[in-house]
């Protein structure tokens, strides 16, 4: 497995675990509007990279798999 390969795939896991990380913060019942909204982006920021990083590896996949 190439090295690049390996940054991608911790890449992900970093941004999964720091999407759990804001979720658990916005559990909290004293956190201000203003900073549940900037963290909910972060959190929506974080997923929809993490969602590009699938989409990615799976045109890598199949473009592997037709070789």
């Amino acid at each position: 497995m190439k090295n690049s390969e390996n940054e991608k795939i911790v890449s992900f896991e970093e941004k999964i675990e720091k999407s759990k990380e804001l979720l658990k913060e916005l559990t909290n019942p004293d956190l201000p509007l203003t900073k549940s909204v900037e963290i909910y982006k972060l959190g929506l920021q974080e997923l929809q990279e993490a969602s590009k990083m699938i989409e990615q590896a799976k045109l890598e996949f199949e473009v592997l798999n037709k070789e």
